[in-house]
């Protein structure tokens, strides 16, 4: 109940906090989808490129998150941005990489050849086959990697306060500082919640963009 209690007398800054730890996750994502569904777009049709880059983006995960804002910190410390959102959100447009380039390129790559191959015939150029059918039938799969990235990001962003990024994790770091337990179960509890929300509100949006013709093959599977 003190967690309540400190949620409730702090009610402004929670909803601060929560604000700005949103934001900093929205634009994160945004700007990784910009950069990794084109990039897996690119690579469905080169399975060589494709283990390459996704080696590339596997690394990426395998840095630990201090590890990689202490990595940052001296070379965009050069420009005046060794601490803040800068370096938080270049981290997890880097940590979002591999679950959207993986999975665009699985979405893509499973498309059944049989589809694209009657699209070629009907006379369909590759932008018009990319628009009309391969983004179509492989969006469930896209969004499920933005959603696994939103989740997983929320989290590291977390650990970002320690940068000066803000966000919920302003209250754990605080916490810890001060030994204040229901600051840090407080801060924990909100991240959770928030990424409870953000997951729901993927597989939402997952539901109402898969085409209908997807929705009716897997209602008829035994």
């Amino acid at each position: 109940m003190n967690i309540i209690t400190f949620i409730m007398d702090n009610a402004e800054k929670c909803w601060s906090l929560t604000l700005d730890h949103i934001s900093i996750v929205a634009f994160s994502i945004s700007l990784a989808a910009i950069i990794g569904i084109p990039t897996g777009v690119i690579i469905s049709h080169d399975k060589r490129l494709a283990q390459k880059i996704i080696n590339i983006a596997n690394i990426f995960m395998t840095i630990p998150s201090i590890a990689l804002f202490g990595l940052m910190l001296p070379l965009l410390a050069i420009a005046g941005y060794g601490l803040g959102k800068v370096p938080a959100v270049i981290a997890l447009v880097l940590y979002s990489q591999l679950p959207i380039i993986r999975n665009t390129y699985v979405g893509i790559s499973n498309i059944p050849p049989e589809l694209v191959e009657t699209a070629r015939g009907l006379g369909m150029g590759r932008w018009v086959r990319l628009k009309e059918i391969e983004i179509p039938l492989a969006m469930p799969v896209i969004i499920a990697g933005l959603r696994n990235a939103a989740v997983m990001n929320i989290g590291i962003a977390a650990i970002a306060a320690y940068i000066g990024a803000g966000g919920l994790g302003v209250f754990i770091q605080q916490g810890i500082a001060r030994a204040y337990e229901d600051m840090i179960l407080a801060g924990a509890l909100l991240v959770a919640v928030l990424a409870i929300f953000i997951d729901c509100g993927m597989a939402y949006l997952e539901k109402i963009l898969t085409p209908k013709g997807i929705k009716i093959a897997g209602d008829q599977r035994p």
